[in-house]
């Protein structure tokens, strides 16, 4: 699953709008759209305020290369 598929279930499963999220994780609301839309270059620092709320944190992920 993406990171921002990850965010915008657990906000939808919280009913919580893009608004509380941000303002509960101490970031701008035009964090959280990028966050949601995938945008590839985020603040790494950010992204973990916001899945700290989530209890989750980021990390290495194994990926599957393609012969």
């Amino acid at each position: 699953m993406s990171l921002s598929v990850f965010t915008k279930e657990k906000r939808k499963l919280l009913n919580l709008t893009q608004q509380d999220l941000a303002d509960k994780a101490g970031v701008g609301i035009r964090f959280i759209r990028d966050l949601e839309q995938g945008k590839e270059s985020l603040r790494m620092d950010k992204v973990n305020q916001v899945l700290n709320l989530f209890g989750q944190e980021l990390g290495p992920v194994p990926v599957s290369k393609k012969i």
